[in-house]
């Protein structure tokens, strides 16, 4: 095996590895269920911080409060994501596949 045979087989084996790295991380279907159940779990965060924003009284908005400040333009997204019915609904029918 001479050189260039070996450069185009490193090549090649590179070339598959890197093909397989990016199927797996963008191409995938299970990247799209990684993202939507970590948005879950952050939805629960906020809610579990800020139930005061629905009208259901939390004894820990008090403290929760402080994180507001941080929290800002997650907060305005999540309110306006979790008021839009109709969205929310289409979003937990897909993982029931209605």
């Amino acid at each position: 095996m001479n050189l260039h045979e070996r450069i185009d087989t490193y090549l090649t084996t590179i070339e598959e590895w890197l093909h397989g790295l990016y199927h797996g991380m963008i191409e995938h279907p299970s990247f799209e269920k990684i993202e939507k159940e970590a948005e879950d779990a952050a939805d629960v965060f906020m809610f579990a911080c800020f139930a005061d924003a629905f009208g259901i009284p939390s004894p820990i908005s008090y403290y929760t409060a402080e994180l507001l400040p941080f929290l800002s333009e997650e907060f305005l997204a999540w309110e306006r994501r979790m008021w839009d019915r109709r969205s929310l609904i289409e979003r937990k029918g897909q993982q029931y596949h209605f």
